[in-house]
């Protein structure tokens, strides 16, 4: 199993059954192909769909179809298709229960900051896109993303470095070593890989962190969860 299906696999465990869903670029895409039996969510793309289903296979791709990552995506029975205005007044109207996001840096006191400018090889990277009226509209802000960058430093900062796409907007942040609930003060470690130790975690997150007095191995959907 690869980082993006472990991480995938573990945010399909914040949704609940009849939950408006919003999934960003990358690993939260991956989401919907991982969630437990019964679990029933209407996945809503910014640029005008709500209930699109898992990935198609191979050859079963429409052309038509696809979400905000241009990527093509199934239809699921009801699903509909509208314009962008639309999209963005279900947004801005608070009607998306859970936003899933990755981000490029996320700090302890739930800042998010999930584009800059140059970010890609000395071009300049995408805008933020609608993760800025998703981070304000949506009433459950999840990141999900690589606990450190290519160079090993921390990605969990004590303070966003980058430009931010949002102030205090999230809830939690889950990478492939440990899930976090963000608080004020400290964030609360709450689930870790068991093949690191606390320590472990400690040392390679900048932000300050709680241990919960719950702590429990890493879950994943479709594992052990």
């Amino acid at each position: 199993m690869n980082v993006r299906e472990k991480i995938a696999r573990r945010a399909a465990l914040e949704l609940s059954d009849g939950e408006v869903v919003n999934l960003g670029f990358g690993i939260p895409i991956e989401v919907p192909n991982y969630l437990k039996e019964g679990i029933f969510v209407s996945l809503e793309a910014e640029n005008g769909c709500l209930m699109s289903g898992p990935t198609p296979y191979y050859g079963e791709a429409d052309s038509d179809n696809g979400n905000a990552g241009g990527l093509a995506i199934t239809l699921t029975s009801g699903a509909a298709i509208f314009d962008l205005a639309d999209s963005f007044g279900i947004i801005r109207g608070g009607h998306v229960d859970t936003a899933i996001l990755g981000s490029f840096e996320v700090d302890q006191e739930g800042n998010i900051a999930n584009w800059a400018m140059n970010a890609a090889g000395g071009n300049l990277a995408p805008g933020m896109g609608g993760a800025m009226d998703l981070v304000t509209g949506a009433r459950k802000i999840v990141v999900t993303m690589q606990h450190t960058d290519k160079k090993g430093n921390s990605k969990i900062l004590k303070r966003c470095h980058l430009a931010l796409t949002g102030i205090g907007v999230v809830n939690v942040i889950i990478t492939e070593r440990a899930v976090f609930k963000v608080q004020d003060g400290p964030l609360l470690l709450i689930e870790k890989d068991p093949e690191y130790t606390v320590e472990d975690i400690i040392a390679c997150t900048e932000a300050d962190i709680e241990v919960s007095p719950d702590l429990v191995d890493y879950r994943m959907s479709g594992i052990n969860a």
